[in-house]
C-alpha cells in the first residue's frame, strides 16, 4: 500500500487530532483488507467484524499489544494522541479507551503520512498474530 496522493506533507506538522482523523481510516482500511482476504461473506457480517475491530475497547487492547513493539519515536507520536484533548467521547467509551484508541490512530496515521508502509503491515501484523484482530 503506498499512499493515495503523491503531495509531500509533514505528520511532525499536524496536530494529533489530525493524525488520528487519517490514522482511524488506515487503520480501517487494514481491517477491512484482513477480512475479506478471510474469506468470501455476507457484506453485514463483514460489518459487524469491522465494528468489533475498530470500536475503541478493542483498539485500547491492541495499544497494550504493540507499546513494547513500538521505537522511542513511535511511542512519543502514540502519547501524544493519547493525550490530546477532544470534546467527544462516545457514550459506550470509557475515556481511558478513547484516548487509547485515539493515540493508536495518530500512529497509524502518522506512518501512513511518513510513507511506512511496512513498519504498518508490521505493527497490524503483530495484532493479528497477537489474536486480537480476528
Amino acid at each position: 500500500m503506498e499512499r493515495f496522493l503523491e503531495k509531500p506533507c509533514d505528520p511532525k506538522s499536524f496536530s494529533p487530532l489530525t493524525l488520528a482523523f487519517i490514522g482511524d481510516c488506515v487503520f480501517e482500511l487494514f481491517v477491512r483488507e484482513k477480512l475479506v482476504c478471510d474469506g468470501n461473506c455476507p457484506v453485514h457480517t463483514l460489518h459487524q467484524r469491522s465494528v468489533k475491530c475498530v470500536c475503541c475497547t478493542a483498539q485500547a487492547a491492541d495499544c497494550a499489544v504493540l507499546v513494547p513493539l513500538l521505537t522511542e519515536e513511535e511511542t512519543a507520536v502514540m502519547r501524544r494522541g493519547r493525550n490530546s484533548h477532544t470534546n467527544h467521547v462516545p457514550r459506550n467509551a470509557s475515556v481511558a479507551n478513547y484516548h487509547a484508541a485515539t493515540g493508536l490512530e495518530c500512529l497509524f496515521g502518522y506512518l501512513y503520512l511518513q510513507g511506512k508502509m511496512d513498519r504498518l503491515r508490521i505493527l497490524f501484523q503483530a495484532l493479528v498474530d497477537a489474536g486480537s484482530q480476528s
